[in-house]
């Protein structure tokens, strides 16, 4: 008779193990003071709100600063966070093309720069292009010419910053998608959601129908680059938009889109006097902490501005009556990965009101640039969700 098979774990080294296992032997204590974030599932899915909140946060930040170091810290929090929780589906893989055309609008703006000269004075000139004689009536307006490296520096810190707001929001694209926020929304922004879902998921769904078809021609054995290939690409993927958008405008029409319950003209008019006056004192807060001058009156117009907007959308949402099918949670997680977006918002912002020249290194006269310290920490605050965030579930 056979003696029993020895049932004892027999892995071998490189054999990933699981959290249950490390505990069960008692090994690992590691795995009891600093647990992994949990799979992700439906029911613990991370608020879509959380993800927009934390990239525009980072966002603010690089729209606050020129200096490249720090626009080059933000984008390896973005691209870290990006790769740690980003999912398989088609929708996420939008993040490459917006990171493409972070490096397209950087080139074009260098490109400019050098081309049509810049409003910077210099000194040290690079080369000199032949000039182009213009008529009186385009003073100001040049084609070549001398091109200096303070003008270039300046298009550069320039450009770099806006191609790093572009990659702030490829990853909220990425990373929650946009038609999950319409859940979210009070009712007295529904209309204006569905416009803004149907274009924040414009560039999603065209990459996805993009790369859709260059599968199909290639396994056709059809040529899927050049201009020949995009001629023959961009026509179905016109189709697939347009049948897109018939699609939702007979689901909506099928679920009652639009329907209003009659009420009061008092409450109309008051929600239009709290939702206009709210947004006019939000943006006038918002110019005030933009501003040196503003400081005072900045942040109490905002606080005012934003009680007024949420006294208004909570009076127009009577009008318009939702209900919401497994609406997502808003749980801690959500908070840390929300609270680190603001966290990296705001502390620049206090460093920028003490007069931290860091955060915009001269031009004229050229000088390095210098990484602030504090501004740097509250960007490395947005590494949260990369270890908050519920982890992808990898397919089987």
């Amino acid at each position: 008779m056979k003696p029993p098979k020895d049932r004892r774990d027999r892995r071998t080294p490189g054999t990933a193990v699981s959290r249950a296992a490390v505990r069960d032997t008692g090994a690992g204590p590691r795995a009891r003071w600093f647990p992994r974030a949990p799979e992700a599932h439906r029911s613990n899915a991370l608020h879509a709100g959380a993800w927009w909140l934390w990239a525009l946060g980072l966002g603010a930040t690089a729209s606050r600063t020129t200096n490249p170091l720090l626009l080059a810290l933000v984008v390896g929090v973005v691209c870290y966070v990006v790769a740690a929780r980003r999912t398989r589906a088609p929708w996420s893989r939008s993040y490459g093309a917006f990171v493409g055309l972070a490096l397209a609008v950087l080139g074009v703006r260098l490109a400019f720069a050098v081309l049509l000269g810049s409003g910077v004075p210099g000194t040290h000139t690079l080369l000199t292009l032949p000039e182009v004689p213009l008529p009186g009536w385009a003073q100001g307006v040049r084609i070549g010419g001398r091109v200096t490296a303070e003008g270039v520096v300046f298009a550069l810190y320039d450009g770099l910053r806006l191609a790093t707001l572009l990659i702030c929001v490829g990853a909220a694209n990425a990373l929650a998608h946009p038609a999950r926020l319409l859940k979210s929304l009070p009712g007295a922004l529904y209309e204006a959601g569905v416009a803004a879902v149907v274009a924040l998921t414009f560039a999603p769904n065209l990459i996805a129908d993009v790369r859709r078809l260059r599968a199909a021609r290639r396994l056709r054995g059809r040529p899927d680059r050049g201009l020949r290939g995009l001629l023959q690409v961009g026509l179905p993927v016109l189709e697939g938009a347009l049948e897109r958008s018939v699609a939702l405008a007979a689901a909506m029409d099928a679920r009652g889109y639009g329907r209003t319950l009659p009420v009061p003209a008092a409450v109309r008019r008051t929600t239009a006097v709290l939702t206009l006056g709210g947004l006019a004192a939000v943006c006038a807060g918002t110019y005030g902490l933009l501003t040196a001058d503003g400081s005072g009156y900045g942040p109490p117009l905002l606080l005012a501005g934003t009680a007024a907007v949420l006294a208004g959308l909570w009076l127009g949402g009577r009008r318009s009556p939702r209900t919401r099918y497994r609406p997502d949670a808003w749980g801690v997680r959500a908070w840390l990965v929300a609270a680190s977006g603001a966290a990296a918002a705001v502390l620049p912002l206090l460093a920028g009101a003490y007069g931290s020249a860091a955060l915009h290194p001269s031009v004229v006269p050229l000088t390095a640039p210098v990484l602030p310290l504090w501004p740097a920490a509250a960007v490395l605050l947005g590494l949260v969700p990369a270890f908050a965030a519920p982890i992808p579930r990898e397919p089987s």
